[in-house]
């Protein structure tokens, strides 16, 4: 129903950005019981809104900043979903302009977190309260139950997590929403949710190329063997999803709709952020990176083309038992989920700790098991694991997973050799199963490394028996002397 602004200030929030995303959050809303002020540049797309959806909920139509903001009771509380970047800080600028102390404005888009910081601190001096909200799930989510990943002050929260808890998905009574921290902290923990999707889709994509060029199955029946798996361990939105996918026909060909989509995956950049930031944390999330090296190799056209025929050398024969190998492909695409969740978890404590946030890992898991892209059965398994020890210092040593991984390796590398051997490329599987080596490993090749850049820079080593840095004289007599 639309309400008409003249009655004054009605609506319990704002939301601006009518797109499908900016829309679909403003009907969840409505659905839920909140009346809702609209806003768009092109009022157009409000107009379309309230004329296909308005008997969604209680709409107040708007076409001005001015006017939106007046029709909203105070604390006012406006959500902004726009493109990042410029035009975010446009529209966050024209709103502060017309708003008043303790006012709330929320960036529900993917906002760099950096930004969110510089932002929250700019609009504090300002005297308004500036939430950076992570969403996740998609179109379908933003309509039915996202996760939600809010950051900035927590006062903020006690005006705003109430209409966020209430739209959020619910998972045994539980909404996928709390307040994550201060200023970038929301922004930042979406990021790295995006950058565990990359690498789960990744995995997922390795495992259906292993089944099409090393066991020759076709895409009906590939999607036979992600279903049966989607009521298992690996029961998850992605693995769901990637059934359906299969399943699809062409209607100008017949044939299988994945068969005749181009093979490049194009990215939006969180990906690429979380590789840059954990490059900056000093993070190893060599999964997700791989999966941004991936896609971003598939988008090399010309160059793949280019490549095509290149020796192979000589390769192995497919293997023989289809069965054995199918449970192993399950057993590495388990094994190598839970290493990309370890590094994401990882990379959350760094950044925690970098900016004093104080996150919570086993609150993450809990938002994260439903609405979002990244919901799985085992996040269950990784509160529990975070409930147990707050302080874990790798996903990877708790129980369930240590076991799970200890019950899948043998299969793990089955499938990385057998892959390398006949030229399929598995660059996540890969990557994962020698992290967890070299995470397990009681030495690394790192000491010739440090020898090494002791001889060329005198950057110093220390000793495994003696504490302190020590240098060789290399230029010299070769003595060693304490730094």
């Amino acid at each position: 129903m639309t309400i008409d602004n003249t009655e004054g200030a009605r609506a319990q929030i704002g939301v601006t950005g009518l797109a499908v995303m900016g829309s679909n959050i403003a009907r969840n809303l409505a659905r839920h019981g909140h009346t809702v002020a609209l806003h768009n540049r092109s009022v157009a797309k409000t107009d379309a809104l309230l004329a296909d959806y308005g008997k969604d909920g209680d709409f107040v139509r708007t076409e001005t900043i001015e006017e939106f903001v007046g029709a909203l009771q105070k604390p006012r509380r406006v959500l902004i979903m726009v493109k990042a970047g410029d035009p975010t800080d446009a529209v966050i600028e024209e709103l502060a302009a017309a708003m008043e102390s303790g006012d709330i404005i929320i960036d529900g888009g993917n906002a760099l977190f950096t930004d969110t910081i510089r932002r929250e601190a700019a609009l504090r001096e300002r005297g308004l309260h500036f939430v950076g909200a992570g969403i996740s799930g998609g179109e379908e989510g933003a309509l039915n139950g996202p996760s939600i990943m809010p950051g900035g002050p927590k006062e903020s929260y006690e005006a705003l997590g109430p209409l966020l808890e209430s739209i959020a998905a619910q998972v045994d009574g539980t909404p996928c929403c709390t307040h994550i921290g201060p200023d970038g902290s929301g922004h930042f923990v979406k990021m790295v949710h995006n950058g565990i999707e990359y690498a789960d889709m990744q995995l997922i994509g390795e495992a259906y190329n292993l089944f099409r060029d090393a066991l020759g199955y076709d895409a009906d029946k590939i999607a036979e063997v992600f279903t049966e798996w989607n009521s298992g361990d690996l029961e998850s939105y992605l693995v769901e999803i990637t059934a359906q996918v299969l399943k699809q026909k062409d209607a100008k060909t017949g044939k299988a709709l994945v068969d005749v989509i181009v093979d490049a995956a194009e990215q939006k950049g969180t990906g690429r952020w979380t590789v840059k930031s954990a490059l900056d944390l000093g993070v190893p999330v060599t999964g997700i990176a791989e999966a941004v090296f991936a896609r971003a190799l598939s988008g090399s056209r010309e160059q793949r083309k280019a490549a095509v025929g290149l020796a192979s050398g000589r390769l192995a024969d497919k293997p023989a038992d289809a069965a054995q190998f199918t449970e192993d492909i399950r057993q590495a695409l388990y094994a190598s989920k839970v290493v990309a969740y370890a590094q994401g978890f990882d990379q959350i404590a760094a950044g925690s700790a970098e900016y004093d946030w104080d996150l919570h890992p086993a609150d993450l898991a809990t938002i994260w098991r439903g609405g979002c892209i990244i919901r799985a059965r085992f996040l269950n398994r990784i509160k529990d694991a975070y409930d147990e020890n707050p302080k874990l210092p790798s996903l990877i040593l708790a129980p369930y997973f240590r076991e799970a991984i200890e019950t899948a390796i043998d299969s793990w590398r089955r499938v990385v050799s057998t892959a390398t051997l006949l030229g399929i490329p598995v660059p996540a599987f890969a990557s994962s199963l020698s992290y967890y080596d070299a995470l397990r490993a009681e030495r690394l090749p790192a000491a010739l490394t440090q020898g090494q850049r002791d001889f060329f820079g005198a950057h110093t080593y220390e000793r495994v028996d003696v504490e302190g840095k020590f240098h060789t004289l290399w230029s010299g007599d070769r003595s060693e002397v304490q730094a």
